[in-house]
């Protein structure tokens, strides 16, 4: 599976230049204005060192990372849920599998902020609003339908209607009462009636602040902490970055940037440091495939099982699953090859119902 991480944000709040550090892009990709709905998009690759260690084992023809596709859309001004998401924006939005809200943090007198002063919660606070008012205008709307087509309609169909009703007047409560959807308790009945509406405040949520320089260190550390007492919560993130700054460091060799991260204090890349939140967010890992053709990593959620692993790959080797070959990364690199990992006893066969972890070598064995 690749990851799809929207980027939102305030007009002026810098998103365009984390989108530019985190996709290391050469440049701004141009500013938008309030009617435009289309986004830049940029696929990533998820950097992992046991692709370099597995390819000095295995000698492959190629390494192939797992992705992740950054879209940048355009900035949502105060007050524009109210008036109703444009089609297309909520659409991009909807289709992420997390959103990255952009706050700003830093001061520029060369941008000033629509709001006329900075201030950092107030602004995750005015973008939390407008996804529970684009989530409160969708849940208004089905009801209302429902309402005039109840009537109309008899057995499983009116059984559905007033089922999806009953979720829907619940979560309108919630929304109002300030609980995003991703706080509230549902059953997996209810989150199949739910999987089609692409609500907003049902999404995980990375709240990335974007510092100045001169923030870096105390001040920032300080904004993340406030931030994460007043807005925290289940499936919510909040971290911070030096936009401009990572997006310098983007641009320079290898070997320039570690140099320039050394003076500034700067321990991680923000690309790798926004991947890294963003997997543990959405409860993803990585297992691994290696040999002679490829050296490759996968993404699946928490728990998937080996036939599941195995669907990843390809729908084939799901269909015809035998069993699965495995070895722990650590325990492959220990013993150097698939042959010793086997006389040593680490390399495991395991059947369907395994639960991959991350890091797992795999080989999927399957007759189709």
């Amino acid at each position: 599976m690749s990851l799809r991480l929207v980027i939102v944000g305030l007009p002026s709040s810098g998103k365009t230049t984390v989108f530019n550090a985190l996709t290391r892009a050469e440049a701004a990709v141009g500013t938008y204005t309030a009617a435009e709905d289309q986004p830049n998009l940029a696929t990533v690759k998820v950097p992992d060192a046991r692709l370099d260690v597995l390819a000095g084992i295995f000698k492959p023809k190629k390494i192939v990372p797992a992705d992740v596709q950054y879209v940048d859309v355009a900035g949502l001004a105060k007050g524009v849920a109210e008036k109703g998401l444009g089609g297309q924006l909520l659409g991009h939005l909807a289709q992420g599998q997390a959103l990255v809200h952009v706050v700003r943090a830093f001061e520029d007198a060369n941008v000033p902020h629509p709001e006329e002063r900075v201030d950092a919660l107030r602004d995750i606070e005015t973008i939390n609003l407008e996804f529970t008012f684009s989530d409160l205008g969708i849940i208004e709307k089905r009801l209302e339908r429902i309402k005039a087509t109840i009537g109309k309609t008899r057995g499983p169909e009116r059984e559905a209607n007033e089922r999806e009703a009953v979720v829907l007047e619940r979560l309108r409560g919630e929304l109002e009462a300030g609980t995003p959807i991703r706080a509230v308790e549902l059953s997996e009945d209810d989150r199949k009636i739910l999987r089609g509406f692409g609500f907003l405040t049902a999404k995980p949520l990375l709240i990335l602040i974007n510092l100045g320089e001169d923030q870096l260190g105390e001040a920032g550390e300080k904004l993340v902490a406030q931030a994460r007492e007043q807005f925290g919560g289940p499936q919510v993130a909040i971290d911070a970055l030096a936009g401009k700054i990572e997006m310098e460091l983007a641009q320079l060799d290898p070997e320039d940037s570690a140099v320039f991260m050394a003076d500034l204090g700067i321990a991680e890349s923000g690309l790798d440091r926004v991947i890294a939140i963003s997997y543990q967010l959405l409860g993803l890992i990585s297992f691994l495939t290696a040999g002679p053709d490829e050296c490759r990593a996968w993404t699946i959620p928490q728990g998937a099982t080996a036939v599941e692993a195995a669907g990843a790959i390809h729908s084939d080797l799901a269909r015809g699953f035998i069993r699965a070959e495995t070895v722990a990364y650590d325990d492959l690199v220990a013993t150097g090859s698939m042959a010793e990992a086997r006389k040593r006893g680490v390399l495991r066969a395991e059947g369907r119902t395994y639960i991959v972890k991350d890091g797992d070598v795999i080989e999927i064995l399957f007759n189709v």
